[in-house]
């Protein structure tokens, strides 16, 4: 099962797998510190959308738009959490505070989607 949760959320044993997918450390969470297992860093939005952005709700499914053609690229890292996640749980950390409107919600969104 595909999870999202904050990077500052307590570590939980129904998290499993952890992979990071912000492209920039967690502020305030040093390397040591963020139980995770993996950091994706390719799969968050380029600077120029993420900046567009900016964690504005009401930009959120233009943004969503904009972001599944540039995780289109990243077929083989999108697989292979979606292979993990059948029978296991996975959860997509994030730094985000909005919990809705990020990108780990629009990642879970795109694998649950892929055929």
């Amino acid at each position: 099962m595909l999870k999202m949760k904050r990077a500052y959320d307590d570590i939980s044993k129904q998290d499993g797998r952890r992979i990071l997918v912000d492209g920039i450390w967690p502020r305030g969470i040093s390397k040591e510190d963020l139980a995770h297992d993996e950091w994706h860093k390719s799969l968050a939005p380029s600077k120029d959308l993420r900046e567009w952005f900016d964690h504005d709700p009401g930009k959120w499914d233009t943004f969503k738009e904009k972001y599944f053609k540039e995780l289109d690229g990243h077929q083989e890292t999108l697989k292979e959490i979606k292979a993990q996640s059948e029978g296991h749980n996975v959860t997509l950390l994030y730094g985000a505070k909005d919990e809705e409107h990020n990108q780990a919600a629009a990642i879970k969104e795109y694998i649950e989607n892929m055929d």
